[in-house]
């Protein structure tokens, strides 16, 4: 009875006092969804603890490995690729010089769009966003000097994911590097292409076929390799919230699984080499309970809904890149506060490798200045802040709680919601997925255009410092931004034709050939793409013989 009485007058308390402090704040913003206050659990019971459980075990909240960054620290992996493929080497070298530990891909549009860059279409887009790689000559030129038995290699890329794989394998064998020893990753998520970003070529069924030979031949065949990386990083910067990233990428990561389990592969063997990749935005203790949410419900999902019997495989691996989203081209000196404070959400929340965007993104491509002060702010999280020190050090902290509970509660809300659908396949056909971003997204427009949410610099304290530079010979004290030049893309087009003069006409034809054959009698294509690669078919050709099995997706139909 004492107990009771000291909870009632315990509960009351509360309720005078969050009275009060709702008077004071009025009508201020009220911080999204993170909670006034949060107080401790009334008893924290067993179950309570078991969610909780310990580092490097089921349900995972509190890390993957039992040592976390103790045993050994995130993998330090800058996004890079621009201009040309001895370019991005040259910043390749740069960064892996600087301490960088991981390399990680961009590609440039007619490259993720499976068009070689001497195409029409291809004019005025080559090397601008990405490297360009057409060829085989392409990708030697792109690893040249850089070991791969050795140094990770990250590839963002989705529709042309098979070539650019069979690419990357044939070079690292001529150099006696054996498949099975390769370790990275490839992005190779279309689905997150039709509901967020637009990089799509063939229809969803097609794609899913082709993600899915993919998978089915690395889990063979490289067993170091992370076969897809399942992204809720571009539906975040398309808008998405927290709840929304965490509920649309593990309901498209279902349906990978499910694509993958009808090739009758044991779940065992591939769930491992899954992997995750998402956004580390603004608001610094969500985005920490968010990625323990996750961790914790994709567990829960391999065990109770997917019946896989290894603990290994509920271990969601992610890599994080901070908002590019938040980057803003006012001010730009403030995105090294801002990448700084997602890069510490991101390590708190435990991911296994980060990217932390530099300050010049919102202007233009990364210069060498401002990738390496990019790199810089990852190793003064490592070496000087202390945290990777304590594993999950805030865990048990009654928001962090709070926060991860509700999150996961909310997704799991819209996990039931496709899942009734039909599934993830499903949902995007209908359009749900990305109308639930596009509300998202025109709610925090909204939001901002009132001031109710403040972007510092943008619609509030906006006025400048016309005499700060963080680089010298900044005109008017500004960020020097890098230029892809159109003689750059001259020259890539050159090399492209060069390399189609130069080969065996008849024995890429005839590969060529064989893949089409292959693809169309539904074997796996994986073993056909390598052998036309190797016969010297580009990109571009590839691509272009499943356009003409698979047809093309309009933008006019995109989901």
């Amino acid at each position: 009875m004492a107990r009771d009485r000291d909870s009632a007058k315990g509960a009351g308390a509360r309720e005078v006092w969050e009275a009060a402090a709702r008077r004071a704040i009025g009508d201020r913003v009220p911080g999204g969804r993170v909670p006034l206050l949060v107080g401790p659990p009334e008893e924290p019971d067993a179950a309570f603890l078991e969610r909780i459980g310990f580092p490097g075990e089921p349900p995972f909240t509190r890390g993957v490995q039992p040592t976390m960054y103790r045993g050994r620290l995130w993998t330090f992996r800058q996004y890079s690729g621009f201009g040309s493929a001895e370019a991005t080497n040259r910043r390749f070298r740069f960064l892996l010089d600087g301490g960088q530990t991981g390399l990680s891909v961009a590609f440039d549009l007619p490259t993720q769009n499976g068009y070689d860059s001497d195409h029409p279409r291809a004019h005025g887009e080559v090397g601008r966003c990405g490297v360009p790689i057409s060829t085989l000559d392409d990708m030697r030129t792109l690893f040249r000097g850089i070991p791969l038995d050795r140094a990770t290699v990250s590839m963002t890329i989705n529709a042309t994911a098979p070539i650019l794989l069979a690419l990357h394998i044939a070079v690292a064998e001529e150099s006696g590097v054996p498949r099975a020893k390769l370790g990275g990753t490839v992005q190779n998520d279309v689905l997150k292409e039709y509901v967020a970003r637009g990089t799509y070529v063939y229809p969803p069924a097609p794609s899913m076929r082709l993600t899915v030979d993919l998978i089915e031949f690395a889990t063979r065949e490289m067993p170091q390799w992370n076969t897809i990386s399942i992204s809720g990083y571009h539906m975040r910067e398309a808008g998405a919230t927290a709840v929304q990233e965490v509920a649309f990428t593990l309901a498209n990561a279902i349906a990978y699984v499910r694509e993958v389990q009808e090739r009758g592969l044991d779940l065992d063997a591939f769930l491992p080499r899954l992997s995750f990749f998402f956004s580390s935005d603004r608001n610094f203790l969500e985005e920490v309970a968010k990625f323990r949410a996750a961790r914790r419900l994709w567990a829960s999902i391999v065990k109770d809904d997917l019946h896989a019997k290894s603990s290994r495989s509920g271990q969601l691996r992610f890599h994080t890149q901070t908002a590019g989203s938040s980057l803003t081209a006012q001010q730009p000196e403030l995105n090294v506060v801002r990448t700084t404070l997602e890069g510490l959400a991101a390590l708190l929340g435990g991911t296994q490798s980060l990217h932390t965007n530099s300050l010049d993104e919102a202007i233009g491509l990364p210069t060498e200045a401002s990738a390496r002060l990019a790199l810089r702010t990852q190793q003064v999280l490592a070496e000087e802040s202390g945290v990777p020190s304590t594993i999950d050090p805030l865990a048990g902290a009654y928001e962090i709680e709070e926060l991860t509970d509700s999150i996961e509660t909310e997704a799991r809300k819209y996990l039931a919601r496709i899942e009734e659908m039909g599934g993830a396949v499903a949902a995007i056909e209908r359009g749900f997925l990305a109308s639930e971003i596009a509300g998202e997204a025109y709610r925090v427009a909204r939001a901002r255009e009132r001031k109710e949410e403040i972007v510092v610099g943008v619609n509030e304290f906006a006025e400048g410092h016309a005499g700060f530079s963080l680089f010298p010979g900044a005109r008017g004290g500004g960020v020097v931004a890098q230029r892809i030049t159109p003689a750059e893309e001259r020259r890539q087009i050159s090399g492209v034709r060069q390399f189609k003069r130069s080969r065996d006409g008849a024995a890429s034809a005839q590969a060529l050939g064989a893949l089409s054959t292959a693809t169309e009698r539904g074997e796996n294509v994986m073993p056909f793409v390598l052998r036309a690669v190797g016969a010297g078919a580009t990109l571009g050709e590839i691509s272009d013989a499943w356009r003409r099995l698979f047809g093309e997706q309009p933008p006019s139909r995109a989901f």
